[in-house]
């Protein structure tokens, strides 16, 4: 399942440096991806989920954004220090994006061939023929109908479904070793969600790939993914292989995420809910960020945030009620 890490993320901060004061998006985030495995990133709207991606590809809008501390280590080369010239060859090459949506992330006034051979000729310049041929082999990896026909297509012509794969297929052309997909199956229904997360496992297991899945559905963790990152207010709270965190979650806010899926297996009532909100990232919690909306919140928590407490095979969470029960 896994192998070597082809990307280590450590201590990581992004902040927004607006004129009301600097907003910490993302603040302390640490991870690894190995190769041929699957991380679920998991919570709420908002939570900093989308910025840790745009981050890692340095994407972060311009100039109100920046990351300040931290790596990221991407088979081993912090690409943090990078020039624009280097992460230009890197990105769709070592690690490509697909973003949330497709109707966004395809130019409306340029053919689906066209934006796919813009990124398959750095591969094959001068090379017509070749870079065709490799144009509608992505479409057919994708698993795209009669893909010969789509490239002259526009993206108005298609549905979500199919610009999704349209914006899969850009993703892998280049054969990265780490993809990120933010939210890919937000804007289909549910058969050709289905559907489209196979297709990413299949994609997954035919390249050994290593894949960054930012969701915040946890039906979609338990069926994509290895392991399993839960964030809330810029900081991951909990981490670990996703059957432990499933079968024993311990951060509260883990525990009220998994409550509120629903049992098919059990009669339908009402559904647990997390009482309050999400702190805004100007206004945040002097202890744990959790902690307003955490029952067993205690002074303690209030006033100091928790170290990350292990407590299983790779599995942490960052909880003082952790650290007294270890």
């Amino acid at each position: 399942m896994t192998g070597d890490i082809v990307l280590d993320v450590r201590d990581l901060h992004t902040h927004f440096f607006l004129r009301r004061g600097v907003v910490k998006v993302v603040d302390g985030v640490s991870f690894t991806l190995r190769r041929g495995e699957v991380l679920g990133l998991v919570g709420e709207s908002g939570c900093g989920k989308s910025v840790t991606a745009l981050s890692l590809l340095r994407l972060l809008p311009q100039p109100a954004a920046r990351t300040v501390q931290g790596k990221v280590l991407l088979d081993g080369e912090n690409i943090l220090t990078k020039s624009d010239r280097e992460m230009r060859q890197i990105r769709g090459s070592k690690i490509a994006m697909i973003l949330q949506d497709p109707q966004t992330s395809l130019n409306p006034v340029f053919t689906i061939g066209d934006q796919l051979r813009e990124s398959i000729a750095k591969l094959h310049p001068g090379q017509d023929d070749a870079v065709m041929r490799r144009v509608i082999e992505a479409l057919r990896k994708v698993k795209l109908a009669a893909p010969e026909q789509r490239i002259d297509q526009y993206p108005h012509q298609m549905s979500g479904g199919m610009k999704q794969r349209v914006v899969g297929a850009i993703a892998i052309s280049r054969e990265p070793r780490v993809l990120i997909a933010d939210e890919p199956t937000t804007a289909l229904d549910v058969t050709i969600q289905l559907q489209y997360l196979k297709l990413l496992q299949e994609l997954q297991q035919n390249s050994d790939m290593a894949i960054l899945f930012i969701t915040h559905d946890f039906g979609i963790v338990a069926k994509m993914c290895d392991r399993v990152a839960v964030m809330y207010a810029g900081r991951i709270v909990e981490s670990g292989p996703v059957r432990q965190v499933f079968d024993n979650p311990r951060h509260p806010y883990t525990q009220a995420l998994i409550a509120s899926v629903p049992k098919m297996r059990r009669q339908a009532g009402r559904l647990p809910t997390i009482e309050g909100q999400p702190p805004a990232f100007s206004d945040l919690p002097r202890g744990c960020r959790f902690a307003p909306r955490c029952p067993l919140a205690d002074d303690r928590c209030r006033t100091t945030y928790p170290r990350s407490f292990a407590v299983g095979s790779e599995h942490a969470a960052d909880c003082w009620k952790v650290g007294a029960t270890v």
